[in-house]
């Protein structure tokens, strides 16, 4: 398991993003390391834990709960095959493009050692939005990704710490309970699903966690 490319993005234009100045940082591109990652501080305030890297709509996206976006490239290789259409590292706005590892199966609360020193720990799926969908080009793309459900993970940084492209990933915790970053987004379009995700905890993102907590206590009334 390692990591093919690092990729951070800049301000853009685009028609697609709610962004209220009509920016956005999705199209990330692979760059020369090493880039430091460290914790962005709370969502609506902090954006990326990549430095360099842009996040223009903090309402949605960053945060510490949200710091880091790893997709696989074999994931990757898969969607190519069904779209028909080439898909180079970073096409998903994902900062970390694996290879070797399952990452929409990743378990919430599992964590990464990246090179000597970073630790990330797995928070959520990737809830698709019209801005990916405009970015990748296809339509009906947000009900198309949200079926199939490969999600990729948002990480959190646990202990900060520079990468490059090539570095190792290890797995340094994986939990005992089965909520994956997949499961975690299902939840999402299937309410049911939520009393599914407790086993996970304190790992989980805040509103998943919190979602999970008000659909069983209304269960109760």
């Amino acid at each position: 398991m390692h990591l093919l490319t690092v990729n951070v993005g800049t301000a853009r234009h685009s028609e697609h993003t709610s962004a209220r100045d009509g920016l956005t940082g999705i199209d990330k591109r692979p760059v020369e390391g090493p880039v430091l990652v460290t914790d962005p501080g709370p969502k609506g305030v902090g954006g990326s834990g990549l430095a360099g890297d842009t996040v223009c709509d903090l309402r949605h996206h960053g945060g510490s709960d949200q710091a880091v976006y790893a997709y696989a490239r074999e994931e990757l290789d898969t969607w190519e095959r069904k779209l028909g259409k080439p898909l180079p590292n970073g096409i998903f706005g994902e900062n970390l493009t694996t290879a070797g590892l399952e990452v929409s199966e990743a378990l919430v609360g599992e964590r990464w050692r990246i090179g000597p020193d970073l630790v990330l720990e797995v928070t959520a799926g990737r809830i698709p939005c019209r801005t990916f969908a405009g970015h990748v080009r296809e339509e009906r793309w947000v009900k198309r990704f949200s079926q199939e459900a490969v999600t990729g993970a948002y990480l959190r940084v646990i202990t900060p710490g520079s990468i490059s492209a090539g570095d190792p990933i290890e797995i340094v915790h994986r939990p005992d309970h089965g909520v994956t970053a997949a499961l975690e987004f299902r939840s999402f379009t299937d309410r049911t699903l939520l009393p599914s995700l407790l086993p996970a905890g304190e790992a989980l993102h805040p509103e998943a966690l919190a979602a999970a907590r008000e659909y069983v206590a209304k269960q109760k009334v």
